[in-house]
């Protein structure tokens, strides 16, 4: 069944910083997200928001990628530079906390997303152990399957890898029941599962395949509510050819790549989908000025989406999910 349906117009807000990658919302429905100077901004009053009021909370000396908001209002903070953070947006100076700057012995780069489950434990993603953020089109072309899924224990200071082989390993989202986490692949544009419990816990299977674009972050706000797959770009059948070439080939393409100029297409683009990985939303719109949608989060009936590219945040409608 096609269940794509127009993204409503888009509300812009612009933001005093570029690229807020990832957007969280928290209970009172104030947005948090991070942009490239390493500012984290919260955002409140988007009922209107060429009015709304931008807070700086946070800095973290690094480029800010993914957010998980805790239930006492701390934020996780993955940080490209390689450091896994909590930062309290109410604390004032020295607010900032390094949880892990290294797995298995190896020092972190490019940390994607992140979230926590109700014991502690933390899970986070590592897209690239070859490319940096800078060259994240150097991964997407090289498709070197380096990107893992992390975990760190309650108290411990280094994690543990739970999952490798993935490809540009992105978004997290729990399960409702938490016995499985759902990891966007951009690279193969796919939602894997990894299983938490059960006989088959530590195990991973596709949970959605041939998506129509590239995964980034997720987000889920309630355990009853859909989980939400911020699409950042349509797929592109010469790249699905290339991933398919020796080595060597994919890695000169991937230094040809470096060097070109990138300019993402003009649509937008995002899905909504249940623990079964059936589609329930696929909202889409082919010229929205908002490009590169890298998150998504809903509140108060509304979406919130953000872009690695843009200078602000753009809010829509939400459909009603049955």
């Amino acid at each position: 069944m096609d269940r794509r349906t127009p993204l409503v117009p888009l509300r812009y807000l612009t933001l005093p910083g570029r690229g807020p990658e990832d957007v969280v919302a928290d209970p009172r429905g104030r947005v948090l997200t991070g942009v490239s100077d390493g500012r984290i901004l919260r955002v409140d009053g988007l009922d209107d928001p060429p009015t709304a009021r931008v807070e700086h909370v946070g800095e973290i000396g690094g480029r800010p990628l993914g957010l998980e908001l805790l239930p006492d209002g701390d934020l996780l903070v993955c940080c490209a530079d390689g450091a896994l953070l909590r930062v309290d947006p109410d604390g004032g100076s020295g607010n900032v906390r390094v949880l892990t700057e290294s797995a298995a012995g190896e020092r972190l780069r490019f940390c994607s997303n992140v979230v926590a489950l109700p014991d502690g434990t933390v899970y986070f993603t590592v897209s690239s152990r070859v490319h940096p953020l800078a060259d994240w089109m150097g991964e997407i072309v090289e498709h070197t399957g380096t990107g893992r899924l992390l975990r760190l224990a309650p108290g411990a200071r280094e994690a543990e890898v739970a999952l490798e082989g993935l490809q540009f390993a992105n978004g997290l989202a729990r399960s409702a029941d938490d016995s499985f986490l759902i990891v966007a692949e951009t690279g193969a544009r796919r939602l894997t599962r990894y299983r938490l419990t059960g006989p088959r816990a530590g195990q991973a299977e596709p949970l959605v395949e041939n998506l129509p674009g590239f995964p980034d972050n997720l987000w889920r706000g309630a355990p009853d509510g859909p989980v939400w797959v911020a699409l950042a770009g349509p797929p592109v059948p010469p790249l699905d050819l290339l991933h398919r070439a020796a080595p060597a080939v994919r890695r000169r393409a991937a230094r040809l790549a470096a060097s070109a100029p990138y300019r993402p297409s003009g649509g937008a683009g995002v899905l909504a989908i249940d623990d079964d990985g059936r589609i329930l939303h696929h909202l889409t719109r082919r010229r929205s000025g908002f490009r590169m949608v890298t998150s998504v989060c809903e509140t108060g009936g509304r979406l919130v989406l953000g872009s690695l590219w843009e200078r602000g945040i753009a809010v829509c409608e939400a459909p009603v999910t049955k």
